[in-house]
């Protein structure tokens, strides 16, 4: 079998559809007439700018006697409201590892008004470094006006084959046409993926003859010629309490599957489960970093390993891990993994001290386990097959009794069994090396509740006084600790205040700062300085900071789903003693709202028994996501909350 023969087998199977458009021809530096004339796009008049054009071609090429990647990357955008632009600076990620890293070449970047063109000079282009193997370059265009035209072009030279990433047609403005082309040699097999509820306007792929010829070779070898392109794409609008948006920008991603070489040798890279299984239990960064339980039980003290119940081991296991190890905010998944090294040093990446939890619950006799995640700020892992690079992060999972536990020991304020907030993303891969891996829900806990008592009364003076006590439990418990441990009294009385100007606040009293297994407590006394109108009062009972002040979801419509990440309880009890010193005139309503499928309630009971009044607002949030659908009656849930929070007083008169 010949070399052009291997490749032609190699091509993928796709379903060609057929299509055919006058597409203009975009030359760089030289933009249509209609694009200079342009002065709104009319699918989205409001829009500041629009992407007038955009195209990735990548193709596989000889350099310099090397097989290479190449990537070329054209954008043209137009701005219509120079001032509310925020889209004049770029930035393009390249990859690097130990001394060889991905080449941008032929970089020019321009903007033009009308005849004009300033182009973005050589010391006005920067590099960053942004984590062990990413670097940034990044521009800003010079002399944005009304009717500018921003073009860019650039091409990028890799020898990372795997790394062929893929091509987002949504852009944070609108687009009016995007396309990426793909014309690969036949004996580079990928697996493709596009994400996002959008369908392509172009879906073409076909067999192209002798497209690639390699120095030495007489026979030129088939590709797969590809192209993929949608059009009016609207812009990607930010929506509050929702996943990565990479979950639902229309993009098509890439996976080196195989490569056959010249040889007729095959070299594998996208596997079953199975395959990554075996690879995992042996591999230098994974599988043999539990190896070190014997290390671990010398490193643990008695106290801990004779503890008798699992679960009170478990748990000193855990603190004793948190305690000792120190993050270092970087997060390795594939390499640079090194346990022992890192607890010596009690400092290490998130997968080290992931790791070395589990080492060390392994060696007080627990059943722990390998879970790899996605965290919330990027998109979900395809469950289609394999695809290692859709896992960045790595933390516990253990059983005790046929109970679950998940468990992340890189944050100091988590208690046994909460993980941190980014880890909350719907599932992982749990990495059993004996039974084979398998799929598992990150389930939240369901107790999270911020709990408020106010006990209030009025002196001779009308001055109103009390004391307040809040309680939180489960992840609200993490975020109070986050926000006071490490501040002073005077700075977080300060805070509190601030919400509030009528409000003195004294006597602040914290408990369980550092003892996360137990309710995080604050109790301080108030005093309310509200002015009368008149003779008249009116009084707003919920004086505290609540948990949701504001109504999130304030837009027309939802387009994608909502996810608080953990179900929310909080409770308010208002107790407010007239001590004779006013009569109560009028209260509020009482009232119930339900949302669907039990999925939340909120209610609100006014008592008035002589001239005392008690207060009980509950709300509940049952469930910590919610499909599109489901946006009016959340909508109309926290609209109806904070009326009754801020607009809703008690109408009191001075006796």
């Amino acid at each position: 079998m010949n070399f052009k023969t291997l490749l032609f087998l190699g091509c993928f199977s796709l379903i060609s559809i057929c299509y055919s458009q006058t597409q203009r021809i975009h030359t760089f530096g030289e933009p249509l007439n209609e694009e200079f004339t342009m002065t709104s796009y009319s699918l989205d008049p409001e829009a500041a700018g629009v992407v007038l054009y955009e195209r990735g071609n990548y193709t596989v090429d000889a350099a310099d006697g090397y097989i290479r990647l190449f990537k070329e990357v054209h954008r043209k955008i137009k701005v219509f409201d120079a001032k509310n632009f925020d889209y004049a600076t770029f930035r393009i990620p390249y990859y690097r590892e130990n001394e060889v890293k991905e080449n941008i070449k032929d970089f020019k970047a321009l903007t033009h008004n009308g005849k004009s063109k300033v182009y973005v000079g050589e010391n006005a282009v920067f590099d960053t470094e942004e984590g062990q193997h990413w670097s940034v370059k990044t521009f800003t265009f010079a002399n944005v006006q009304d009717g500018s035209i921003l073009e860019y072009t650039y091409r990028l030279e890799t020898p990372y084959f795997f790394n062929l990433g893929g091509w987002a047609f949504m852009n944070d403005i609108p687009t009016i046409y995007s396309e990426l082309h793909t014309e690969i040699p036949g004996n580079y097999r990928y697996n493709r993926v596009l994400y996002g509820d959008r369908k392509l306007d172009v879906n073409h792929a076909e067999i192209k003859l002798d497209c690639f010829h390699l120095p030495g070779f007489k026979l030129a070898a088939d590709c797969e010629s590809a192209t993929y392109a949608m059009k009016n794409v609207p812009a990607f609008k930010e929506e509050k309490y929702m996943l990565s948006k990479n979950n639902y920008m229309p993009s098509m991603k890439f996976e080196l599957r195989d490569v056959v070489h010249i040889d007729e040798s095959r070299t594998t890279y996208s596997q079953s489960w199975d395959d990554v299984d075996h690879e995992f239990q042996y591999d230098k960064d994974l599988g043999r970093q539990l190896k070190y339980t014997s290390y671990f039980k010398e490193q643990l003290p008695a106290s801990i390993t004779s503890v008798s119940n699992e679960l009170e081991r478990a748990k000193a296991v855990y603190y004793f891990i948190q305690e000792k190890m120190a993050w270092n905010k970087e997060t390795r998944i594939l390499q640079d993994i090194r346990v022992k090294e890192a607890f010596e040093k009690k400092t290490g990446n998130s997968s080290e001290i992931n790791l070395g939890l589990i080492n060390a619950l392994e060696a007080a006799g627990l059943n722990a386990k390998i879970m790899l995640i996605a965290t919330r700020e990027n998109s979900l892992p395809t469950k289609q097959y394999p695809v290692l690079t859709d896992f960045n992060y790595a933390i516990v999972f253990l059983t005790i009794n046929n109970e679950k536990y998940l468990l992340d020991a890189t944050d100091k304020h988590t208690p046994f069994g909460i993980l941190p907030f980014r880890d909350l993303n719907v599932e992982g891969r749990v990495m059993d090396f004996k039974k084979g891996s398998y799929w598992e829900p990150i389930a939240p806990i369901a107790k999270n509740m911020h709990y408020v008592n106010m006990q209030l009364s009025s002196d001779e003076s009308g001055l109103f006084s009390g004391k307040v006590n809040e309680v939180s439990t489960g992840y609200i418990s993490v975020d109070k600790r986050k926000e006071n441990n490490d501040f002073r009294k005077d700075e977080i009385i300060k805070r509190k205040q601030s919400k509030n100007e009528s409000l003195d606040i004294t006597n602040l009293v914290m408990e369980n700062e550092k003892d996360l297994e137990q309710p995080y407590k604050e109790s301080y006394d108030i005093s309310l300085h509200e002015q009368a109108v008149g003779d008249k009062l009116f009084l707003y009972p919920f004086l505290m900071q609540t948990y949701f002040s504001e109504n999130p979801f304030t837009t027309e419509k939802r387009l994608y789903p909502i996810n608080f990440g953990f179900p929310i309880m909080n409770n308010y009890l208002v107790s407010i003693d007239m001590k004779d010193q006013y009569e109560i005139v009028k209260v509020p309503a009482n009232k119930l709202l339900k949302l669907p499928e039990n999925d939340g309630e909120l209610s609100v009971v006014y008592d008035v028994s002589s001239n005392k009044i008690n207060i009980r607002l509950s709300v509940k949030l049952n469930n910590q996501s919610f499909a599109p659908e489901a946006y009016k009656s959340l909508q109309e849930f926290f609209a109806e909350l904070v009326k009754i929070q801020t607009n809703e007083p008690i109408e009191l008169k001075r006796i």
